[in-house]
C-alpha cells in the first residue's frame, strides 16, 4: 500500500490532467489506498469524489469513510430522497464538505477545485447508464479531471479489458499491489464437475464438496457466502406437451416464477423482469390446453427453499433486488451477518463484490457457466470479474478461505483463470479475441436504436437510417477508418413494454467526425414526419 501511494502522491500533486490505475488482489487494500489519496487531497486544499458500483456496498463504505473524513462527507446515491440529494448537492457546491461517495450520479457532484475523482470497481457495468443521457461514469471522470487538472483514479482486482490495455499503453499509470494486506493466502479454489453429482442429479443445487464444506463450516463458527445470478424461483415455465413457454404479452421474454411469504408453492407469480407486469400461475397451457406445466431453471428463492429444507441447522439470509427494495434494507441485512446472526449470506451480484468480513472462510458458487454463454463479447471478461470478486470474499481476516465452484465446463479457460486468480492469463486471451473480433478497445461500437409500437414503422426508420449511414461512409474522411455497419436486427430483447427494438451497430474508431455525423443523423430522424412515433437514441460501446 505504502508503494502504491508513493507513485499516486506525486499525481496528485501535479495538478494536471492524469489517469492511473490501481490494480490490486482482492484484500490487498485498495479501499485504503483510495481513503489516503482522498486525505492528501484534502490536505492540498482540494475535493475529492468516490464512486462506488452498488447501493449494497454504501453502508460499509460509508462506515469506513465516514470514520477518515466525519462531516467533510457527504452520501449521494439513488435511494436517497430528493430532499436528501439536494441538501448534499448543496454542501458539495457550497464547499461544505470536501469528499463525496456515491454511486453513477455522484460524478456530476458539483465540488469545486476537484482533485481527485477515484472509481472503485471500475470495470462494473453499473457505471453505464442505460437511460438517457446514455453516458459512461468514467467518461464523465476523464472530463471533469481533464478540465480541472485532477487525478482520475480507476481501482479494481479485475480491471476492465480497455482499461487494462491503456495502462499496457502508458495512456494511464499502471500501480499494482499483488498480494494481500495480510498475511493470509488468496483462497484455495476448488472447481467441481457437477454433471455426475448426485445431489445435483437429484434437483439440488448444492452438491456433494460443497454441501460438506458448509456443514464443516457451520460446526467452526465460521460463515459462508453462495453466489448464483439469477432471482426468483424458476427461470421459466413450459409446456410439457406442445412446448410452448409462457412469455410476458407486452415484452419478448419469458416470465421468471417467483414465491412469496414464505409458503412455497402457496403463493406463486409470474413477473416480467422488465416490465414488472404479473400474472398467477396457469394450470393449463393457453396453446394447446394440456395440464403438463413444467417448472425449468432456478434463482435465489430456489437456492433458499433448498437450504432450509436440507440446512435446518443453518440461519440463512438472502440479498437480491427482491429483498432490498426497501430503504434501509441493505444496511440491515449486512448488519444482521456482520454480527454473526446468520451463518449463511446468499444472492446474486450484491454478495459477489465489495463486501469484507472477517469470519466468511467459504465461498460456493452454485453455476458458473449462467453469465458465460450470452450473447456479448463481453460475456468472459463479466464472468472472470464475477468469479474472481466472489471468491476473494473469503479469508479476508485472520483465518485462511477456501471456494468451491461448481459448473458444468471445468475446462472452460474463464472459469480456470478466474480460479487461479490469474488476470494476467486472461487478459492475454481476451485482448487476441477481441482484436480478432473488431471489438473495444481496438474499434468502438455505435448502436443506433429505434423503438415504437408499429413493428413496420421501426423497421422503415432504421432502413433509412441504414441508407443514411451507408452514403456518408462512402466518403474518403470516413472510409479511411475502415468502419463496418450491422444491420438492421432485432435487439437482443426485441420487444419491452410494447415497443418493438430494432438495431443498427457501426464498427469503427471514435472520433469526433463519427460522432457529429450520428448526431446529425439522429437530429434528422426526429426531425422527418415518416418517422412519427419511432424514437431513435444511439450508444457508443453499450454493456448489452
Amino acid at each position: 500500500q505504502q508503494n502504491a501511494l508513493e507513485r499516486l502522491f506525486p499525481l496528485l500533486d501535479a495538478h494536471t490532467p492524469k489517469a492511473a490505475l490501481l490494480r490490486g488482489v482482492t484484500g490487498s487494500g485498495k479501499t485504503r489506498v483510495i481513503i489516503e489519496c482522498v486525505r492528501h487531497t484534502l490536505q492540498s486544499g482540494r475535493s475529492a469524489i468516490v464512486l462506488i458500483p452498488e447501493i449494497g456496498l454504501t453502508a460499509q463504505a460509508v462506515s469506513r469513510y465516514r470514520a477518515a473524513f466525519g462531516d467533510r462527507l457527504a452520501v449521494i446515491h439513488s435511494m436517497l430522497s430528493d430532499g436528501e440529494r439536494a441538501d448534499a448537492y448543496r454542501a458539495a457546491r457550497a464547499g461544505d464538505v470536501g469528499v463525496v461517495l456515491g454511486t453513477r450520479s455522484a460524478v456530476f457532484a458539483p465540488l469545486q477545485n476537484l482533485g481527485l475523482i477515484a472509481i472503485d470497481e471500475e470495470q462494473e457495468h453499473t457505471y453505464k447508464s442505460e437511460m438517457t443521457p446514455r453516458y459512461h461514469a468514467r467518461d464523465i471522470a476523464r472530463f471533469r479531471c481533464g478540465r480541472d487538472g485532477a487525478l482520475m483514479l480507476l481501482a479494481s482486482a479485475t480491471p476492465s479489458v480497455e482499461s487494462y490495455y491503456k495502462a499496457q499503453r502508458g495512456v494511464y499509470t499502471l500501480v499494482e499491489m499483488d498480494r494481500r494486506a495480510t498475511d493470509v493466502e488468496l483462497p484455495e479454489v476448488s472447481i467441481v464437475d457437477v454433471r455426475e453429482d448426485e445431489r445435483v442429479q437429484n434437483r439440488r443445487l448444492i452438491g456433494e464438496r460443497l454441501s460438506a464444506e458448509l456443514a464443516a463450516n457451520t460446526e467452526n463458527g465460521e460463515q459462508s457466502i453462495l453466489f448464483v445470478n439469477r432471482r426468483g424461483y424458476n427461470s421459466f415455465l413450459s409446456c410439457q406437451d406442445c412446448g410452448s413457454v409462457v412469455t410476458c404479452p407486452n415484452c419478448s421474454v419469458s416470465l421468471t416464477h417467483h414465491l412469496y411469504s414464505g409458503e412455497y408453492k402457496k403463493n406463486e407469480k409470474l413477473i416480467c423482469h422488465y416490465c414488472g407486469y404479473t400474472v398467477r400461475v396457469p394450470q393449463t397451457c393457453e396453446q394447446c390446453g394440456g395440464t403438463h406445466i413444467g417448472f425449468f431453471g432456478f434463482g435465489t428463492q430456489k437456492l433458499q427453499e433448498e437450504l432450509e429444507r436440507d440446512f435446518s441447522a443453518l440461519k440463512p439470509l438472502r440479498m437480491d433486488t427482491d429483498t432490498t427494495g426497501q430503504k434501509f434494507s441493505h444496511d440491515e441485512i449486512l448488519k444482521s451477518f456482520a454480527s454473526g446472526e446468520n451463518d449463511v449470506l446468499y444472492g446474486t451480484q450484491m454478495v459477489a463484490k465489495g463486501l469484507d468480513f472477517e469470519n466468511v472462510t467459504l465461498v460456493g458458487v452454485i453455476a458458473a457457466d449462467l453469465a458465460l454463454y450470452v450473447d456479448s463479447f463481453r460475456a468472459g471478461e463479466r464472468t472472470f470479474s464475477l468469479l474472481t470478486q466472489v471468491v476473494g470474499r473469503a479469508g479476508r481476516g485472520e483465518k485462511a478461505g477456501r471456494a468451491v465452484i461448481q459448473t458444468y465446463t471445468p475446462d472452460n479457460e474463464v472459469i480456470r483463470f478466474a480460479a487461479a486468480q490469474d488476470y494476467d492469463s486472461f487478459y492475454e486471451q481476451e485482448i487476441g479475441f477481441r482484436k480478432l473480433m473488431g471489438r473495444p478497445p481496438f474499434q468502438d461500437l455505435f448502436v443506433l436504436t429505434a423503438s415504437g409500437v408499429d413493428e413496420a414503422a421501426v423497421l422503415r426508420t432504421c432502413m433509412r437510417l441504414r441508407l443514411g449511414l451507408e452514403d456518408w461512409l462512402r466518403r474518403p474522411e470516413l472510409a479511411a477508418l475502415g468502419p463496418r455497419l450491422l444491420g438492421p436486427a432485432p435487439a437482443s430483447v426485441a420487444k419491452v413494454n410494447n415497443r418493438y427494438r430494432y438495431r443498427l451497430t457501426l464498427c469503427c474508431k471514435n472520433t469526433r467526425q463519427v460522432r457529429a455525423l450520428l448526431s446529425h443523423l439522429l437530429y434528422a430522424a426526429h426531425s422527418d414526419r415518416e418517422n412519427k412515433g419511432v424514437s431513435v437514441f444511439a450508444d457508443v460501446n453499450p454493456y448489452d
